[in-house]
């Protein structure tokens, strides 16, 4: 599992726009991280008082194996701005490369075999060739890792962390870990003492 070009916006107008339910004159406020803030971003997940996380949006490149994208679908606050696909370059991966390390060599060999096969028939529009294609989709393994840009927030974040810090699957503690790296999510979202730099 890889992570690449991310970025995070709004996170200072965010914890500004935390402070609006108590301001009466909202120029005065600023993206200072109080105790307040702190309790907010901290509360259960879903009361409603951590709002303000959701415009804490996080953009970033995720390359992980199918069976951890499949995961990923639950969550419905991070779209995919666009993705790699089998459906249509499956037969031109390299195989081995694509998949990690949990699957099994035979798997890569006989995909890659089907793949030969696929790439050395003439006519890619022949009923062999429409049954050979999708073999190779069908039996695709799980390890086989693709690459999307997705865009998500830091409530959503907050959602996944706890829900997957613990799963079996060594991509999720791996994507939390890189989670609480995000800046001030230990504070905001963690629970951890906050110590605002001088």
């Amino acid at each position: 599992m890889k992570i690449d070009n991310f970025d995070v916006y709004d996170l200072e107008k965010s914890i500004k726009a935390s402070k609006y339910p108590m301001a009466v004159d909202i120029k005065t406020l600023n993206g200072d991280i109080t105790e307040t803030v702190l309790t907010l971003g901290n509360s259960r997940r879903g009361s409603g008082h951590d709002n303000f996380l959701h415009g804490i949006t996080v953009n970033f490149d995720l390359t992980c194996s199918l069976k951890m994208w499949i995961e990923m679908q639950r969550y419905h606050f991070k779209d995919i701005v666009s993705s790699q696909s089998t459906v249509h370059r499956i037969t031109h991966f390299d195989i081995q490369k694509q998949v990690n390390e949990y699957v099994w060599d035979s798997t890569v060999q006989n995909l890659q075999d089907a793949t030969n096969k696929y790439n050395a028939l003439k006519d890619k529009s022949s009923d062999e060739a429409k049954d050979l294609y999708l073999q190779i989709l069908y039996n695709n393994p799980s390890g086989f890792e693709l690459t999307a840009r997705l865009t998500t927030n830091y409530g959503q974040l907050k959602t996944m962390y706890f829900q997957r810090r613990n799963h079996i699957l060594p991509e999720w503690q791996t994507f939390c870990k890189w989670i609480e790296e995000l800046p001030e999510f230990k504070a905001l979202c963690l629970n951890q003492n906050y110590k605002k730099e001088r």
